[in-house]
């Protein structure tokens, strides 16, 4: 019951962003769906293995493929789809946290959860790098066999 609540929350979450970011209308629901599934992929394997790092570095190299893969299906830029996905990712409230930290001169606590935002936003990014090399060596792959 859980993964459930989880997956119609992230749909929810991640096609009312696409609203809020102007993405098409016939777009929203593939973008729902996008960021359903990179959340519970990271919800399962955080779950797994307790390392939200990983979990979310396999998360965002799902949604950016994808994303990568629909923006080609539909014709659509990749951001709408990447954007909307990524968002039930974004370690919004442990930033909050971390500057609710500092003001209050909690800085060893400040610190410690700054760091952690830190190294889930740097996952993020480096998901959405890694991803595009991926698709990179997979179109030259795919042009050296044609060429062939």
């Amino acid at each position: 019951m859980d993964i459930l609540s989880q997956a119609i929350t992230s749909f929810l979450a991640t096609a009312a962003f696409g609203i809020l970011f102007n993405a098409p209308k016939e777009s929203l629901i593939k973008c729902g769906l996008i960021g359903m599934g990179g959340w519970l992929i990271y919800f399962l394997l955080e779950g797994y293995n307790h390392d939200p790092i990983a979990a979310t570095l396999a998360a965002t190299i799902f949604i950016a493929l994808l994303s990568q893969e629909m923006a080609k299906l539909y014709k659509m830029p990749v951001i709408i789809f990447s954007v909307a996905g990524i968002i039930p990712l974004v370690p919004g409230g442990l930033a909050y946290d971390a500057m609710r930290n500092i003001v209050e001169n909690n800085y060893n606590d400040a610190i410690a959860r700054a760091a952690r935002v830190l190294m889930l936003a740097g996952s993020i990014a480096f998901g959405l790098v890694f991803s595009e090399v991926i698709n990179q060596i997979a179109k030259k792959i795919k042009h050296s066999r044609i060429k062939v």
